[in-house]
């Protein structure tokens, strides 16, 4: 087997992993220190699989179903035609500070610069509904930030997302966006231009989400967690109550990571 087809097969089985239902961090850690290798874990059987710590028989069903390895296939073709890479939990290229969380992703989907998961990272989140203020200085903030080489990080929604992303790019700079979908599209379809700037200014765009998963709300709080958890401190901006920033905060304070508050202009 060539090198090329070696890389190739691996990111097969790091899809494959992301399709299985019901299939998180410690699961996995648990078979990887039984099987050593995801290609081991793809070869076993039910027999092996079901004398591993919590993989009971319907988790052992959906790691041997054919339809969901055949679709890995499908979203592999997808992805070497479209330039979206895919990183395990256990690659060097996997964002170091993102290991330290609670329940970290076992794979990232990514499209644009792996290095900069390593890289310095503040994220700056707040209100979709944000005011002139909000906008000008999440603006000014991501852009400074930028200019002194800190990565920004946000989630690719509209309002102060999308000017702290801006900050960066205006600074030429590189930015991340975590999606709460599969990137085989960008949500909401009006930052699709955004996306393609982002990648142009060798940023990145990630998620823990596989390809063609329907866009649903539950999916972005956890979202949220890689959102802090990529980055050394996370800014709030008019964050409002309940909001999807806040709960980015509470992730934020739960992991050990610094939160800054840019005070309301009254």
């Amino acid at each position: 087997m060539s090198k090329k087809e070696y890389i190739i097969e691996e990111k097969y089985y790091k899809i494959w992993l992301t399709l299985i239902e019901n299939f998180g961090i410690k699961r996995y850690l648990n078979l990887i220190n039984k099987f050593k290798k995801n290609s081991e874990i793809f070869k076993a059987n039910e027999n092996e699989l079901k004398n591993v710590n919590l993989i009971d028989k319907k988790i052992c069903q959906n790691i041997l179903d054919q339809e969901i390895r055949k679709k890995a296939k499908i979203f592999l073709n997808y992805m070497e035609l479209n330039q979206i890479d895919i990183i395990s939990i256990m690659d060097k290229e996997y964002p170091s500070l993102l290991k330290q969380i609670y329940s970290p992703p076992v794979c990232l989907y990514i499209k644009g610069n792996k290095k900069s998961l390593n890289e310095l990272s503040i994220s700056i989140v707040g209100s979709r509904q944000c005011s002139d203020y909000g906008k000008s200085i999440t603006q000014k903030l991501a852009f400074d930030l930028a200019k002194s080489k800190v990565n920004i990080v946000s989630g690719l929604a509209k309002g102060i997302d999308s000017f702290a992303h801006l900050g960066a790019i205006f600074a030429k700079e590189k930015t991340i966006a975590v999606l709460g979908n599969g990137l085989n599209e960008i949500y909401p379809k009006e930052n699709t231009y955004l996306a393609k700037k982002i990648l142009e200014n060798n940023g990145a765009i990630i998620t823990e989400i596989p390809l063609n998963k329907k866009i649903e709300k539950i999916n972005f709080p956890a979202r949220n967690r890689i959102i802090s958890g990529l980055s050394q401190g996370t800014v709030v901006i008019e964050a409002r109550e309940k909001s999807g920033a806040l709960i980015t905060c509470d992730f934020a304070l739960e992991q050990g990571r610094n939160v800054f508050v840019v005070p309301r202009k009254y």
